[in-house]
């Protein structure tokens, strides 16, 4: 990966982060609350992926034209936005693919916050939920940021990954390509993929508790009761980072595990139903979100990422 956006929050040479997520985060309370992002504005961008990639063979998978189409799409808004962009190439399997990285220029410290999403489908289908949503939802919040006008305590920094459906093939590349100074600098980490299952469930990672506490603190002051998400565990984008040892966080709303009657009970919808039963098929379109789901932990994430951050 080039050096321009490490040299952002990479002027570390002579001080060794030692504060972390874990145990008490090290970033000042929150002076703003998040903003409630508009769910129209997600599904706008959920409209402009699927447009792509019905544009594009049906997919936006890794190596295929839909999938730069994608990347594009989102490089574009975030370069409007103010944000430094980058894309970081990786070679799998003889195919070049891309990873992109956007930084919020202003920030009063060099200790990086980051959140990310894959944005790469299945080869069956446009992957709107899989993993249009997260994609979407992190868009929407990386603009909400640059229209908030405030500079975070913690460095800013967005990722959307590649080749997530082959094998975390991306975010890997990413984290190896770390030098020891570039990921102490990396607070924490937040995760999301697929959160606009249609039949849903609120699962927040609980691989440091940190984090999750503030994912948690949020659904439970809307009594929106949540449950751990350990059908994720170690099957997304956090793998990587967690593997290196960064304190990492998420959402998720299930995918092609079938909801319990308990789970029905609590949270609505289905019993004896995959959460998300278009998952990896190519019927995962547009019409297999539920808005309700998106609303939501789209602004989770945009708490998480403000209180976090230190906006």
């Amino acid at each position: 990966m080039p050096r321009t956006l490490r040299a952002l929050g990479a002027t570390l040479a002579c001080v060794a982060v030692t504060t972390a997520l874990t145990g008490a985060r090290s970033a000042p309370p929150t002076a703003t609350a998040a903003p409630d992002i508009p769910v129209a504005e997600v599904r706008a961008h959920l409209d402009e992926l699927a447009a792509i990639a019905a544009a594009n063979g049906g997919n936006r998978a890794h190596g295929r034209p839909g999938y730069t189409a994608s990347l594009a799409y989102v490089e574009e808004q975030l370069a409007a936005a103010g944000y430094v962009t980058e894309r970081q190439p990786f070679d799998y399997g003889g195919t070049i693919g891309y990873n992109l990285l956007a930084e919020w220029p202003d920030a009063r410290t060099d200790e990086v916050l980051m959140a990310g999403a894959h944005l790469d489908s299945v080869g069956a289908g446009a992957g709107i939920n899989d993993n249009g949503s997260g994609s979407a939802a992190l868009l929407a919040t990386a603009l909400a940021v640059a229209e908030s006008g405030t500079a975070p305590e913690r460095t800013l920094r967005f990722a959307w990954w590649g080749a997530e459906e082959l094998g975390l093939i991306g975010s890997r590349a990413y984290v190896d390509d770390l030098n020891d100074l570039e990921l102490t600098a990396i607070a924490g980490y937040l995760n999301v993929d697929m959160i606009g299952s249609p039949n849903a469930g609120y699962f927040v990672y609980d691989d440091d508790p940190a984090i999750e506490t503030v994912f948690t603190d949020w659904f439970d002051a809307r009594g929106i009761p949540t449950a751990p998400a350990t059908e994720a565990d170690g099957r997304s984008d956090h793998a990587p980072f967690a593997a290196a040892g960064v304190p990492v966080g998420g959402l998720f709303t299930g995918a092609g595990s079938v909801k319990t009657a308990a789970q029905a009970a609590v949270w609505g919808g289905t019993a004896g139903r995959a959460f998300d039963p278009c998952y990896h098929r190519a019927c995962d379109s547009t019409t297999n979100i539920n808005a309700t789901a998106l609303d939501r932990n789209t602004d989770a994430l945009a708490h998480g990422v403000w209180e976090l951050a230190g906006l």
